[in-house]
């Protein structure tokens, strides 16, 4: 099933790939990837010959009737894997095993870690909570990765992607051995995960941001919803000085 949802993206949206040699032909990697539309865990699946599994939420594949077993066979299809993400220590903790059972079996991981989709297009902030101890525990090679445009296919809350050609870089695989026995050291966590930001940001020309994406998608909700009380306030004002002026009966 990869292959066939593979081979139809790949006719209907042509993405364009720069890196394919970075890839190993086997054994374990780990693809770090900025983070723009729901549907850059599909497209980057589209342009390997590998199969490479991400986490996907656990609902996805226990939805129940028909359309919930088509989204479940489609997610297993392009290699997402079910998570149980109640509670924040439970999921990150769940998330770090099944990418290092991956990795043990010499698959390759998709993670993202942003640990969101960006809510602007800018590249934010990489959480080390996940990307590094993967890295550090499964000793498995980084490879940074680069999705572009795929937020102008599909962007929050569009449900029909627009026609147009995604672009995938893909970077030189990163070795961490030398901090090997470290994963608890959270200075070397943070800067696990800041060297491979980096690279993220070199192949994808973002414009980097250093605060979490969680905390600006926080920051842009207060203010649509400050904005919103706003005008309602001056609505208010506006609809109050009018009956002000009118003349009494």
């Amino acid at each position: 099933m990869k292959f066939s949802i593979g081979g139809s993206l790949k006719l209907a949206f042509r993405p364009w790939v720069e890196g394919l040699e970075n890839i190993p032909a086997e054994g374990p990697a780990i693809l770090a990837s900025n983070h723009l539309s729901f549907s850059d865990s599909f497209f980057l699946p589209a342009v390997l010959d590998r199969r490479v599994t991400f986490i996907a939420k656990a609902e996805y594949f226990t939805s129940p009737g028909v359309k919930g077993k088509l989204t479940a066979a489609f997610f297993k299809g392009v290699g997402q894997l079910p998570v149980d993400r109640s509670g924040a220590r439970g999921a990150g903790e769940a998330a770090i095993k099944a990418g290092i059972d991956v990795l043990d079996g010499g698959g390759l991981f998709g993670i993202y870690p942003e640990g969101t989709r960006s809510p602007d297009g800018r590249l934010y902030r990489g959480k080390p909570g996940g990307l590094a101890r993967v890295a550090l525990a499964s000793g498995a090679p980084v490879i940074p990765v680069a999705m572009i445009d795929t937020e102008k296919i599909q962007p929050p809350g569009k449900v029909v992607p627009k026609l147009m050609r995604p672009g995938i870089r893909i970077g030189k695989p990163l070795d961490f051995s030398r901090y090997h026995g470290m994963a608890g050291d959270r200075f070397i966590l943070r800067s696990v995960t800041d060297e491979v930001m980096y690279e993220i940001m070199k192949l994808s020309g973002q414009e980097y941001v250093d605060i979490y994406a969680t905390a600006a998608k926080r920051r842009i909700a207060d203010a649509e919803k400050a904005e919103k009380a706003a005008e309602k306030a001056a609505e208010k004002a506006k609809a109050a000085a009018e009956k002000a002026e009118r003349p009494a009966a």
